[in-house]
């Protein structure tokens, strides 16, 4: 199965600072159709002004990943984490019992962004936070695991979920496999490019909602970015 979700068709509002699309219910966007899709329940895609950002605010009980597409981020949290995370670099925010953080876009342009969030394996556990460099070159024809609640991925960020976030980049022409094993849940969006995948044309910012499709066939039809969650 694969559902496409346009980028034209999905939730959001523009608030002047932020422009977001939401791929699943969030703030003000409820559709009771889409409340998640397995342990995923947030995808947004948001475009921050410069100078602006999300003052301090809490969260609990939830695996926040954030993959830079453009700009840069720069975090604070009441544990006395702070850093910048840029373009190729991915943001892991596991909220456990309870965390309060800041995120400010402090560039001289704009930063565009998707936040996923993924419900953990369990509630309470410690909140951290940290960032790390993926650049793009390296994940050239191959997909490369950048968060993950499994042990054996090696260089990947830790979350606390039976899940992992992939990143990979193709060329036109160029064809890449993974297979999505049964019973597991896949979400795929091409940050950038066109997509053929097993059939179905996916345009860059679109959503592809895949379940029980085995050994997934994809093909750049454009140079493309691709971002892809594997959760139970």
């Amino acid at each position: 199965m694969i559902e496409l979700r346009p980028f034209n068709r999905l939730g959001g509002a523009n608030h002047g600072w932020l422009d977001a699309k939401h791929h699943f219910s969030f703030a003000s966007y409820h559709d009771p159709a889409r409340m998640g899709w397995g342990a995923l329940r947030v995808w947004n895609d948001d475009t921050i002004a410069p100078g602006t950002g999300f003052p301090p605010h809490p969260h609990q009980d939830m695996e926040i990943i954030t993959y830079i597409r453009k700009g840069a981020i720069t975090h604070q949290d009441h544990l006395g984490n702070t850093g910048r995370t840029q373009a190729g670099d991915v943001q892991v925010m596991s909220a456990g019992r309870g965390i309060i953080h800041s995120e400010y876009n402090r560039e001289d342009e704009a930063t565009q962004l998707f936040q996923i969030w993924i419900l953990p394996d369990g509630r309470g556990h410690t909140p951290s936070w940290g960032t790390k460099p993926f650049p793009r070159a390296e994940r050239s024809g191959r997909f490369v695991v950048l968060a993950s609640g499994f042990g054996t991925d090696g260089e990947a960020l830790p979350i606390n979920a039976n899940a992992r976030l992939l990143g990979a980049t193709l060329n036109k022409g160029d064809t890449l496999e993974y297979r999505l094993d049964t019973g597991r849940f896949g979400y795929l969006v091409p940050a950038s490019g066109q997509l053929d995948i097993s059939g179905q044309r996916v345009n860059a910012r679109d959503g592809a909602a895949l379940k029980d499709t085995g050994l997934l066939k994809i093909t750049a039809l454009e140079d493309s970015e691709i971002v892809l969650a594997d959760i139970s």
